[in-house]
């Protein structure tokens, strides 16, 4: 299941800024994705606990975490950021270099992105963002499945992501692009509602 697209234009990043800011899209290679609607409360206590674990492990060091709603701007070349196709909100985020920061979000490749994946979006953020990651050099692409309480792990090397890694949501798991952090889920999966049938 994809999401709704929001027609058949080609848009950029000039476009994206002057649509309402009532309703979400996301630009991949110009083709504007209505975002799904509110995430479940089981998506945003994921997401919360992952930035705050995240903010916490990062708090002396150079990098900086971010949760949704972020633009990521992900420029194919060194386009104008009006001529940029390609923008997405990931759920979480950690940009180690600070260059890529301005007051509009992100330009540029994050080290790691996090998405929790909701049946709706699942798909999407598979295989779609999947590739734009990969294009924009995103370092490490986590995605966390709630449902089935495992999170799948790309690490991008020199012929790109390769096979993933997938793992219960048990123990700690290490960002491998951020020594010396680890996320603990314990504690979280402990709070999460029990999956459904």
């Amino acid at each position: 299941m994809g999401l709704r697209q929001r027609d058949t234009e080609h848009h950029t990043y000039g476009d994206y800024v002057n649509w309402p800011e009532d309703v979400r899209y996301e630009l991949i290679d110009g083709v504007a994705y209505l975002m799904a609607p509110a995430p479940t409360l089981e998506h945003q206590d994921i997401a919360g606990e992952l930035y705050l674990q995240l903010r916490l492990a990062l708090d002396d060091k150079p990098c900086r975490v971010y949760i949704a709603p972020v633009d990521v701007r992900l420029p194919k070349a060194d386009e104008a950021d009006e001529l940029i196709d390609t923008v997405v909100q990931p759920d979480v985020l950690v940009v180690c270099d600070q260059g890529k920061l301005d007051r509009r979000g992100v330009r540029g490749g994050p080290d790691l992105v996090v998405e929790v994946l909701s049946p709706s979006t699942a798909s999407h953020d598979h295989v779609k963002k999947r590739r734009v990651y990969e294009r924009a050099g995103v370092r490490e692409y986590w995605l966390v499945h709630p449902g089935d309480r495992m999170v799948t792990i790309y690490r991008l090397g020199t012929e790109g992501y390769g096979k993933p890694g997938v793992q219960e949501l048990t123990g700690e798991t290490p960002v491998g692009v951020l020594p010396d952090v680890s996320i603990r889920w314990d504690d979280l999966v402990s709070r999460l509602p029990a999956p459904e049938d």
